[in-house]
């Protein structure tokens, strides 16, 4: 019996066929990929910071990894996909997906919720936002997963009331602990151009500041975004000759959301304003439309919604109140005057989330010379 199995082992080994050189490479890049779009999904995804609105607590070229398992992993909805992929394949305007299957999206469990200060990744909802910069013909609706990552800081969760008094976030009546890199715009008078290596040395970059002119001789305007301790270091430079706040974004503005005879609001001064939980009650008339109507509509997961100023109706059915079937959340960015955020676009709705950022793994310094290419300094930081 023990030579009969060792003679079948022997003619099963001696017919196996050794894989060829390309299979065995076509085999690895394979579960790479597979591998690589089960973690990417499941638990972390790298991100990298384009644009300025987060800082200077984040900066541009800041190379960061995402918690998935924070909040919660989202079941995927377009999965018709090339892989690792998001709107486009790589290096082209080609789409990188097919509506033909979506599926319903779910979220399994995480470790906690969102909280008011987390810095979190999700993808914007409005279509504006999603086409940014496009003309209107070119606009597209991107199903919910695919749609445009933003980075910003959490201000107000579900139920929250949120207020901006003169710059101060105050969420249910309290203030809110300011991120300790906040930035604001402020007016910097200097007595000539301030040249490129004083720039540097104030670690301000082309992101920081426009020139605002020369409105005599002698006198040298710009614009520039600075935290609290950079506002001082400037005061003490002998060739500063002001640094005043920027009292542009204290006025009415009719950018900002909801657009509303109800919100006369400035970037300053905002609110108040209930952000919507799952299972809030409000009462349907033209005041409660103003600030919600357009969230019921297109992001609460109803169907056949017909809006006027002051009625509503689904499935053809006038309602006098409404219930919200998922929670909502206000997001901020750190620069709070030069932030497209939630103050101008609304709500992000909870099946929106993405993940928390947890630490930055690279920073390149696209402004900076060979020698100061990369922020080493910033290396590994976790995100708070």
């Amino acid at each position: 019996m023990k030579a009969s199995t060792g003679s079948a082992l022997g003619a099963a080994s001696a017919g196996k066929k050794k894989k060829s050189f390309v299979r065995e490479w076509l085999d690895a890049i394979a579960f790479a990929v597979i591998a690589a779009t089960l973690i990417r999904w499941l638990i972390m995804e790298a991100y990298t910071i384009p644009t300025p609105s987060m800082e200077n607590s984040l900066l541009v070229g800041d190379f960061l990894f995402v918690s998935k398992f924070h909040y919660g992993t989202r079941t995927p909805k377009t999965i018709l996909q090339v892989p690792l992929t998001h709107q486009k394949i790589w290096f082209t305007e080609i789409p990188s997906y097919l509506r033909w299957i979506q599926l319903p999206q779910y979220r399994l469990p995480g470790i906690s919720d969102v909280k008011a200060g987390d810095v979190v990744v999700f993808n914007v909802p409005g279509m504006n936002e999603n086409n940014y910069g496009l003309p209107r013909s070119q606009w597209i609706d991107y199903p919910v997963d695919l749609k445009t990552n933003y980075i910003k800081r959490c201000v107000a969760t579900p139920g929250d009331v949120l207020q901006v008094k003169d710059r101060q976030v105050h969420v249910n009546g309290t203030a809110l602990a300011n991120p300790p890199k906040m930035q604001f715009s402020y007016i910097v008078t200097s007595k000539d151009e301030i040249n490129e290596r004083n720039l540097n040395k104030l670690e301000l970059d082309p992101d920081d500041y426009d020139f605002a002119g020369r409105p005599e001789q002698n006198k040298a305007v710009y614009q520039m975004y600075l935290t609290k301790d950079k506002v001082e270091e400037l005061k003490s430079i002998p060739y500063i000759l002001s640094v005043e706040e920027d009292n542009s974004h204290s006025k009415p503005d009719d950018r900002l959301y909801p657009q509303s005879k109800y919100s006369r609001w400035s970037a300053d001064n905002y609110g108040p304003l209930t952000i919507p939980k799952k299972g809030m009650t409000i009462s349907i008339n033209d005041s409660t439309l103003a600030f919600y109507g357009l969230t019921i509509k297109n992001y609460d997961h109803n169907s056949n919604v017909e809006l006027t100023d002051s009625t509503l109706r689904i499935d053809g059915k006038e309602l006098k109140q409404y219930t919200f079937n998922q929670n909502y959340y206000f997001m901020m960015g750190d620069n709070r005057h030069n932030s497209l955020d939630s103050r101008y676009w609304g709500f992000v709705p909870e099946d929106h989330i993405v993940g928390k950022a947890f630490f930055i793994w690279l920073s390149i310094d696209k402004y900076g010379d060979f020698v100061h290419k990369i922020r080493w300094s910033r290396f590994f930081n976790l995100i708070r």
